[in-house]
């Protein structure tokens, strides 16, 4: 009966530059809340089941709210009239 050699060891080499360089990026990368804030970040306050249902409904409500403001917006001839606009930055109506 035949023996199986042992396998030679193995031996991570590492970089010692590159861990602390890495340790440090790690060390100073942002938390969880900041990357929320700047919307990088799902806000996980929303189970993931909902999460769409909420992007989609904050997106209706934006909709909407620029649809009225655009409703409410003064005509080109008010803007005349009060001296915003010149007659020939107005545009030509229809």
């Amino acid at each position: 009966m035949s023996t199986i050699p042992n396998p030679p060891e193995r031996r991570m080499s590492f970089d010692e530059q590159l861990v602390e360089s890495l340790e440090k990026q790690l060390g100073s990368r942002p938390k969880k809340d900041e990357l929320v804030d700047r919307n990088i970040l799902k806000d996980d306050s929303v189970a993931p089941a909902l999460q769409a249902a909420k992007e989609k409904l904050q997106r209706s409500q934006l909709e909407d709210k620029l649809a009225h403001a655009l409703q409410a917006r003064p005509k080109a001839e008010e803007l005349v009239q009060g001296g915003i606009l010149k007659e020939e930055e107005a545009p030509a109506s229809s």
